[in-house]
């Protein structure tokens, strides 16, 4: 069920997780999700979620600009 408008029409797709780091831009795309298509929220089971915490950690340790990681090479 979405968390957002509470309709339960999602479907299994993939997307691309951004985030600000400091003076950075993390990019992971290929990200496993749930997409609502009544509102378009996107839903990360808990196992992704956890595993693009630790994504975003290990890059981190090497910061640039902009860092694009593709999630199945990564997870």
């Amino acid at each position: 069920m979405c968390k957002a408008c509470f309709e339960d029409n999602r479907i299994e797709t993939t997307t691309t997780f951004t985030v600000d780091v400091k003076d950075c831009v993390i990019v992971i795309r290929n990200v496993p999700c749930y997409e609502c298509q009544v509102c378009g929220e996107i839903i990360f089971a808990d196992d992704v979620s956890a595993k693009l915490e630790m994504i975003v950690q290990k890059a981190k340790s090497f910061l640039q600009d902009v860092s694009v990681i593709d999630y199945n090479r990564a997870a």
